[in-house]
């Protein structure tokens, strides 16, 4: 596995504290460097992706690598947070959506705008974990556009 040597930014958007500190202990565990960047409702991950309000510097609030996001969160829901995301000029980022939806119906419109994966959060605490190092692993060390700063497509 490749080892990056700038940290990649995860723009982590999950409202349940509890499993925000899994993820972020899980994450953090990998050897893949990495800063997670935690909002907890849809307007905020939207904020933060447009640079607005408490967000607005580059420099505090770099674009991410990759977005993990639940659908189940105030405000604005996840749906419509990717829907947002990928008929944007930020439509690039991988979006994962982590949830504990197992409707057919989240799963399909997910995929109908974009997602980049589902993954629905395992009840059991050792199947969680297992998952996020899993993701870590995919998203954070394997996959190949990861591996460079991602920059929007050349038109």
């Amino acid at each position: 596995m490749n080892v990056h040597t700038e940290p990649l930014v995860i723009l982590l958007v999950e409202d349940n504290p509890d499993h925000t500190e899994l993820i972020i202990r899980a994450l953090s565990d990998h050897q893949i460097p990495n800063r997670i960047i935690h909002v907890s409702d849809g307007e905020a991950a939207l904020d933060y992706l447009w640079r607005r309000a408490q967000f607005a510097d580059p420099a505090t609030s770099p674009q991410p690598h990759v977005i993990l996001l639940d659908l189940q969160l105030p405000r604005l829901n996840g749906l419509e947070v990717l829907q947002a995301i990928k008929s944007s000029e930020m439509r690039h980022i991988p979006v994962v959506v982590v949830t504990t939806s197992r409707a057919e119906r989240d799963v399909s419109t997910a995929y109908r705008h974009y997602a980049n994966s589902y993954l629905v959060k395992p009840v059991d605490f050792q199947q969680f974990t297992r998952m996020l190092h899993d993701l870590g692993d995919y998203w954070l060390g394997w996959n190949w556009p990861l591996r460079e700063r991602l920059s929007p497509p050349m038109p």
